[in-house]
């Protein structure tokens, strides 16, 4: 999942002011719901905010829509804060929002941390996988709305690297698959993921179709898929994570896909989907902040997946050719010094 924090300094925001009628409740709890789900807070009781983007007024323009069509009325406006106190405050007030969310999530994975306490790391009961994925999807969900970088974040990541540890959701397979497979056993087939791709899964869905199945088809975690397709960054997938590799990393060390570019865009997806910074290639932030914009424009799972490889297609070519460069340079170096050698022995 990746993490989009956004500049306090930032000014520019996005304000909804509406008003519904007491008759329309339903249509009230709606209008809060959507705007949960875009990460707004409420100033002042008078209005909601939100960091100005162009997602962001699209979102805003859907619930104004919706509230206008169930008979109230809706403005959405832009502005500014008129001095950096002004600023602070909104900025508290988002942080303090998330931070209420981050500390129910504490409470809950603290909670389930408790219930595996005691014991080595092992598998963990289907009950207990089950919560400690759910927890981890409200995470990543939570994270997309964490526009300044609440302080409770770290702490929820803490618990549940502690809980994948304790539970074995990271541990080295006992007989871990890194025995190399041929990319001809793989064509024609339906590759599986879950919805909402990230980082991961779109550059490994890109690997997919550029070495080893140019017609590869995706699904998106459907019980009839499931049923002849290859999962891939699905839990305990033999594409998947396995040991310090993210999905990605695994498809390159079972394919032995050792291109030079494709190893650069492993080290940025490695950073990004584990939240490390282990490598800290140049073009991690970028790729991070355009990823959370396609998950951000695209609703589609599957217009999602294809744009996002279409960007690692991008980037590869940019990467593949900038490793060309220097080789191409050399060479004609080498030859001008095999020439000047030449032609002093002839003298």
């Amino acid at each position: 999942m990746t993490v989009t924090t956004l500049d306090p300094t930032a000014r520019e925001w996005l304000l909804l002011l509406f008003f519904l009628p007491a008759g329309r409740a339903h249509a009230r709890v709606q209008a809060w719901r959507r705007l949960q789900r875009t990460g707004a807070v409420l100033l002042k009781n008078s209005g909601y905010a939100i960091p100005a983007s162009p997602e962001a007024r699209e979102d805003f323009e859907w619930i104004k829509r919706e509230i206008v069509g169930s008979g109230g009325q809706a403005m959405v406006l832009a502005a500014r804060a008129p001095d950096p106190p002004t600023q602070a405050e909104i900025v508290r007030a988002f942080r303090a929002a998330r931070g209420r969310d981050f500390g129910k999530l504490r409470a809950d994975a603290a909670h389930l941390l408790e219930r595996t306490a005691g014991r080595p790391p092992r598998p963990a009961s289907r009950q207990v996988t089950q919560r400690l994925r759910r927890l981890r999807e409200r995470f990543d969900e939570t994270v997309a709305l964490d526009f300044f970088a609440a302080p409770e974040r770290e702490q929820v990541a803490t618990l549940l690297r502690e809980l994948d540890h304790r539970t074995g959701r990271t541990r080295n397979m006992d007989s871990p698959p890194t025995s190399r497979v041929r990319a001809t056993d793989y064509h024609g087939r339906v590759w599986v993921t879950r919805p909402r791709p990230g980082v991961d899964r779109m550059s490994s869905a890109w690997l997919i179709r550029r070495f080893i199945d140019p017609k590869a088809r995706f699904a998106f975690a459907s019980p009839a898929a499931r049923s002849t397709a290859i999962p891939f960054d699905t839990f305990d997938a033999e594409f998947g994570h396995h040991g310090t590799h993210c999905t990605f990393e695994t498809f390159c060390e079972r394919f032995a896909i050792a291109d030079q570019a494709v190893r650069h865009i492993g080290r940025i997806v490695h950073d990004l989907d584990l939240k490390q910074a282990t490598y800290g290639e140049p073009e991690t932030a970028t790729v991070g902040r355009l990823v959370d914009g396609l998950r951000r424009v695209k609703h589609d799972d599957a217009a999602l997946l294809q744009s996002g490889m279409e960007m690692f297609e991008a980037l590869y070519q940019s990467l593949a050719a900038s490793a060309a460069a220097p080789a191409t340079s050399g060479k004609r170096s080498r030859r001008a010094r095999v020439g000047a050698t030449r032609r002093r022995k002839q003298s």
